[in-house]
């Protein structure tokens, strides 16, 4: 459920959508430039000069007449060759399957890796330490492929549409953000991978209508809330013999999960990290590769839920090793707010870093050699993000190092060593701006064109976007913005229409560019007279502390909506010219779940809604998400019910527009025809569309996007009439 909202709010930087293929933009290892591609192919830019060279060129990379598209690339830690990833395919969420091709930079020869497996099937390709092999994995397995000889060795042989190796299945993936599932090993000798076994787990059956005269199912290795996930294995394979070891993890893999896996730097011994199956209790363990026994060092616990890696970087790969392999980096909310401690190697002393009442957002780079620590946070005010930087070994306090004259939301790619960064700037009225600056003093390496001498193009566009607080009755104070009209008469009453999330994967309430502009409506709402709002409630990721975001545990659907609404009417207070008979709310996906239930439970206030992709049903949606913060439904069901939107169907008196997509893999459709059941059954009058064979984002095929913004806009108009009066 976090993808439409993840996407809206990271669209406007230069932040990987999803995890685990690298970006174009890499930073060289020593930090004294950048790789990128260009018209050219390859090129390699070094700092400050900004002098280019062409590392490789697209005559280089020419299969036939044309070169290669380069989706990525990775270059060996030799130097010496280029791993291209091309003509990607999608699967589930994103195009993580494809070709590899390898261009050796000696030789000049270029050579596709995988030859007779099938075109586009190939994962995660990635060179072995030592340069020589690269391995990859395909139809789910995994391989290793010599890259001098050209002989591929297939690692694994048990791969099956339900034999997971080497990659996840879709929960996995969608909620872990667990996508490769490989590791090399330092020597270059062995692979660890993932395991997992989705003949556990019961598929759900998706139907397809449109592609062919007679239907067919398309299965999703689904497990649903309150059904054990797919139990995993970790195994170590030679890579000489394509002998498998397993490794001895204790705990029942059916109701455990193994989201982060690594080589720990000492020969032959893996790093993991377990969590329990309601995710509130993690373990790290040292596992040795030789005898597969394994040794706890570092637990800890939360009354509600423990975030993993993921949540405050996109790819859960990698430990953050540091002293040496002495000690490590580590995330806790354990004080009530989110802080990175050093732990060392067996646990028993940490350090905080991050120390104060307010939370990191995310790390940004560890510059060790200067024992500095960089870090994104903003302690005054939750809508914004700014870069700080603290001693790496915990003494002193956090220095902001973000210009005092920049409100808004910054985003920082730091080099290693930290002497240069590029850094990008955004507010709500102000469109994206970057420079490069050179660290730790915030200098703009070409003053001429840095964020500073753009100072005329800060707040500079033309939105009536306005940022405030709001008390509920309860006395929660909520973060909301709204956008008025184009020449807004303080005299007259207009409508208002609140954009919603309300859940822990995402915020509504940023100042960041993009917000107070719905793309779902053709044309301008303030130009036609409409008020556009939103408000971030209990329960939302904001940097407010633990305890604002876990209010949440077990009251989806029920605290979240109960603040939204009290937002709701303390603004009908305080601005005399909201029109209370007039007021929308639309949301996608946890958004179309908050719509409906506010539609729902509080008909008195909002009195037209549009729906998209909503969970009617919690009882519906995947065991990682909703356990996590709701609990396992055998235990206490009537939370699940209370929180679910079908439970006050019955209620509906206003207007309603519900869209959902028929091949929806991550909300099904399911909801969809369970909540149009209720509302038949309770005599309701509301309107449907269904988008045959599309999925979540529901943007698949010819004029699906224009044809649903032309839905949204007319409805909204009708229902919901705009101008002042």
């Amino acid at each position: 459920m976090k993808h439409i909202i993840r996407t809206l709010i990271l669209a406007f930087f230069s932040v990987q959508l999803f995890a685990q293929i690298p970006d174009t933009f890499q930073w060289l290892p020593d930090g004294s430039g950048y790789r990128d591609v260009s018209d050219d192919g390859i090129v390699e830019i070094s700092l400050p000069s900004m002098q280019e060279k062409i590392l490789v060129s697209n005559a280089q990379l020419k299969n036939g007449d044309k070169p290669l598209t380069i989706r990525s690339y990775t270059i060996s830690k030799t130097g010496d060759k280029v791993l291209i990833y091309t003509n990607t395919k999608r699967v589930w969420r994103y195009d993580t399957r494809g070709d590899y091709w390898v261009f050796d930079m000696v030789s000049k020869t270029l050579k596709q890796l995988g030859k007779g497996l099938p075109a586009s099937s190939l994962m995660f390709a990635k060179f072995s330490p030592d340069g020589k092999k690269a391995g990859y994995v395909s139809q789910h397995n995994v391989y290793a492929e010599d890259l001098q000889s050209g002989q591929v060795t297939q690692l694994t042989k048990d791969g099956t549409d339900r034999v997971i190796n080497g990659t996840f299945d879709w929960v996995y993936e969608e909620e872990f953000d667990c996508r490769d599932g490989f590791r090399w090993s330092d020597d270059s000798k062995s692979v660890a991978y993932w395991q997992l076994d989705a003949r556990k787990i019961r598929n759900f059956l998706m139907i397809n209508t449109t592609d062919s005269i007679y239907s067919f199912n398309v299965p999703v290795e689904y497990p649903k809330v309150g059904e054990t996930p797919s139990p995993y294995k970790i195994g170590v394979v030679d890579v000489a013999s394509a002998q498998t070891k397993w490794m001895n993890i204790p705990g029942d893999p059916q109701n455990t999960y193994l989201p982060r896996m690594e080589w720990s730097g000492v020969p032959d011994e893996l790093v993991v990290q377990q969590l329990n199956r309601k995710q509130n209790e993690s373990t790290l363990l040292y596992i040795n590769t030789k005898d597969g026994s394994a040794k706890p060092f570092y637990t800890e616990k939360d009354a509600a839920w423990i975030d993993i890696k993921s949540r405050w970087e996109d790819d859960p790969m990698g430990w953050d090793w540091i002293n040496g392999g002495k000690e490590f980096l580590w995330v806790s909310e354990k004080d009530g707010w989110r802080h990175t401690y050093r732990v060392s190697r067996d646990g028993k002393k940490e350090t905080l870093i991050t120390a104060g009442n307010f939370d990191m957002i995310n790390p940004v780079r560890i510059d060790e050699k200067n024992n500095a620590y960089y870090f994104m946070a903003s302690p005054d005010n939750a809508t914004q993000s700014y870069l700080y930087k603290v001693s790496l070994d915990g003494k002193g306090k956090a220095e902001r190092l973000t210009p005092a004259d920049q409100s808004g939301t910054h985003a920082y790619e730091i080099s290693p060593a930290a002497k240069f960064a590029q850094h990008s700037f955004s507010n709500a009225k102000t469109a994206p701006l970057r420079e490069w600056l050179a660290l730790p003093k915030h200098i703009a390496l070409d003053p001429e064109h840095s964020i500073a001498r753009s100072a005329s193009k800060i707040n500079s566009a033309k939105t009536n976007i306005e940022f405030f607080k709001v008390k509920t009755a309860e006395g929660v104070e909520v973060d909301a913005w709204m956008v008025k009209p184009t020449n807004f008469d303080p005299a007259k009453k207009y409508p208002i229409v609140f954009t919603v999330y309300g859940e822990a994967a995402g915020s509504t309430v940023k100042d960041v560019y993009g917000t107070g502009r719905n793309r779902l409506y053709a044309g301008s709402m303030a130009d036609d007279g409409y008020i556009y709002a939103s408000m971030d409630n209990r329960g939302t990721p904001s940097p407010k502390g633990s305890a604002w975001r876990k209010a949440i545990y077990k009251n989806i659907g029920t605290i979240n909506i109960r603040d939204m609404d009290g937002a709701a009417t303390a603004m009908f207070k305080q601005f005399p010219f909201i029109d209370t008979s007039r007021v929308a709310v639309h949301g996608w996906s946890g958004g179309g779940s908050s719509t409906l239930n506010l539609l729902f439970q509080y008909p008195e206030h909002f009195k037209t809604g549009i729906a998209v992709a909503a969970v009617a049903n919690q009882l519906t949606y995947d065991n990682i998400y909703q356990e996590r913060y709701m609990g396992i439904p055998q235990e206490n069901r009537e939370d699940f019910v209370k929180g679910s939107p079908i439970t006050y169907a019955k209620n509906l008196r206003g207007n309603l527009l519900y869209i959902h997509g028929t091949g929806d893999d991550n909300v099904h459709y399911q909801n969809a025809e369970m909540l149009v059941n209720e509302l038949i059954k309770n005599n309701k009058v509301f309107q449907f569309m269904p988008y045959p064979n599309r999925s979540h984002g529901i943007y698949e095929g010819e004029g699906t996007s224009q044809h649903l913004r032309t839905l949204f806009t007319d409805y909204l108009r009708k229902n919901c009439p705009p101008g002042g009066r």
